[in-house]
C-alpha cells in the first residue's frame, strides 16, 4: 500500500498556483485562496483527487492496460522518462509529434524503421556501408529515438494518457479525446481541468512535485500488476512511500526550496515561450491566505 501525506505535498511546493492574472476561472473549485496576487491550491482538494487518480491507474494495470506518460516541457523531461521505463510503460518526454495516436498507423512505420537500425547497429552490417552512409543513419537513429524512442515497445494505442501541464501538451489532449482515450493530468491553476477525466489540482512546473506525480502513478501501475493494494492519502503522519527528490539543501526550508526552483523553471519556460510565470509563496504565507473566493477575471480571457 502506498501512502503520502499532505507535509510531503507542501515540501515538494504542489500547492503553488500561478499568479492570480493568469488564473482560469475554471479552476476555481481547487484553490484555496491568494496572496500577493498568487493563488493558492487546495491540497484537501488535491489529495483525495491524487488518491483517485491512483486508484484509477492501478485498476487500469491491473486488467493489462498501458498508460502513456506525456511531459515535454524541460521541468518534466527526466522524470517522465525515469518513471515510465521504472514501471515498464510508453512514454514521450521530448516533443510531441503530430499525429502519435491520431495517426499512429504512419507512427509504427516509424517504430519498425528505428528497430531496423537498432538491429544493423547490433548485428554490426551496419560497418559494411562507407562512414557518410554509417553517420547517415546514425543520425536517423538519433533523431528518431529522440522523438519516438519512449513508444518503441507500444504496439497498439495506450489505455490512458498521464500528463503533466495540460496547457502545454494541448495537442496530446486533443488527439486523446477525439480517440476517446482517458487522461489523467495535472492541471495549475492557469489551465481548464474541462476534457480531462480525472484532475490532479497542482503545480506543474516545480521538479519536486513533478517527481512526486510520475513516482506514484508509477507505482500506481507497479501496484495494479501486483495487486499489492490501494492508495492512501494522510493529512499528517508517517509516509511510507518517499519521494524522490524530498531531500533539500541544509539550511533552507523544503518548501521554500522548492517555490524557488519553481520559480526558476517557469522563468526559464517564459523566456522560451513554454509558459506563463510561475507562483512563488512560502508555506508561512499559506498558513495565513484567508478562505476567499478567488479573484475574478473575464472569461473571455481565461484560456489565452
Amino acid at each position: 500500500m502506498s501512502q503520502i501525506s499532505m507535509r510531503q505535498l507542501l515540501e515538494a511546493g504542489v500547492h503553488f498556483g500561478h499568479r492570480t492574472r493568469y488564473w482560469n476561472p475554471k479552476m476555481a473549485p481547487y484553490i484555496f485562496g491568494h496572496r500577493n496576487k498568487i493563488h493558492i491550491i487546495n491540497l484537501e482538494e488535491t489529495l483525495p483527487l491524487f488518491k483517485d487518480a491512483y486508484n484509477y491507474i492501478s485498476r487500469l494495470s491491473a486488467n493489462g492496460g498501458n498508460v502513456m506518460f506525456v511531459g515535454t516541457k524541460r521541468a518534466a523531461r527526466e522524470a517522465v522518462g525515469k518513471q515510465a521505463q521504472r514501471c515498464g510503460m510508453p512514454f514521450v518526454n521530448h516533443r510531441w509529434l503530430g499525429g502519435m495516436l491520431t495517426n499512429f498507423k504512419t507512427v509504427k512505420n516509424s517504430i519498425q524503421r528505428l528497430h531496423d537500425l537498432e538491429q544493423m547497429i547490433e548485428d554490426g552490417s551496419i560497418r559494411k556501408l562507407n562512414k557518410r552512409e554509417a553517420l547517415d543513419l546514425y543520425r536517423e537513429r538519433d533523431k528518431l529515438e529522440r522523438g519516438i524512442g519512449g513508444i518503441k515497445e507500444m504496439t497498439s494505442l495506450p489505455d490512458a494518457l498521464f500528463i503533466i501541464d495540460v496547457g502545454f501538451e494541448k495537442i496530446a489532449v486533443d488527439e486523446a479525446r477525439k480517440l476517446g482515450i482517458p487522461v489523467i493530468a495535472v492541471v495549475d491553476t492557469n489551465c481548464s481541468p474541462e476534457n480531462i477525466d480525472v484532475v490532479i489540482p497542482g503545480n506543474d512546473d516545480a521538479i519536486r512535485a513533478i517527481r512526486i506525480y510520475t513516482e506514484m502513478v508509477a507505482d500506481a501501475v507497479l501496484t495494479g500488476r501486483g495487486s499489492k493494494g490501494d492508495f492512501t492519502g494522510q493529512e499528517d503522519g508517517t509516509v511510507e512511500v518517499q519521494a524522490q527528490g524530498a531531500d533539500h539543501e541544509p539550511g533552507k526550508p523544503a518548501e521554500a526550496q522548492a517555490a524557488s526552483e519553481a520559480t526558476q523553471n517557469s522563468v526559464i519556460q517564459e523566456s522560451q515561450g513554454e509558459a506563463e510565470p510561475t507562483a512563488t509563496a512560502s508555506l508561512g504565507d499559506v498558513a495565513s491566505v484567508p478562505s476567499e473566493k478567488p479573484e475574478q477575471a473575464d472569461p473571455k480571457q481565461a484560456d489565452k
